[in-house]
């Protein structure tokens, strides 16, 4: 299969598996770039449509072993609640705070759209807080690396 192939396999034991080549291995990281496709990029119609897309992306493996090279096509794996852990983090948890935040100031009797702006601008912190703990979110979001035969 060739490194521009991507698979993404959901198996029974609830792990997401991704096809990637070896980009870069720095010490006891191994960085793979996987090619990440929109839901629709496999229509015929993609040509025409603005909303298949198609992204590589850099993914950083801890791997102590040394068993991969340069260049090699490797399967990363990763179980899908970390998925779901992510997306909660980055979109749920900030959409909860802005809501609540803008319903606070509307019952301090704040203008609304102070109260929208008061809401809006507590994503500043959350985010720079979760740039702060990025190395102890490294740690929650473990992939794992798999040769391909």
């Amino acid at each position: 299969m060739p490194w521009f192939c991507y698979v993404e396999i959901t198996n029974m034991d609830g792990s997401i598996n991704h096809t990637g080549i070896v980009e870069k291995i720095e010490g006891s990281s191994v960085f793979v770039r996987i090619v990440q496709k929109s839901a629709c990029s496999g229509c015929h119609a993609k040509h025409m449509c603005s909303a298949s897309e198609q992204k590589d992306k850099i993914i950083e493996v801890p791997d102590h072993s040394g068993l991969y090279h340069l260049h090699e096509e490797v399967m990363i794996t990763g179980k899908s609640s970390m998925g779901l852990q992510a997306v909660f983090i980055a979109f749920v948890l900030p959409l909860i705070f802005v809501i609540a935040l803008t319903a606070f100031g509307i019952q301090m009797n704040w203008d609304e759209s102070i109260s929208g702006l008061f809401g809006l601008s507590m994503l500043i912190p959350y985010y720079g807080a979760l740039y702060l703990f990025r190395k102890r979110l490294k740690k929650r979001f473990v992939f794992t690396l798999k040769k391909l035969n």
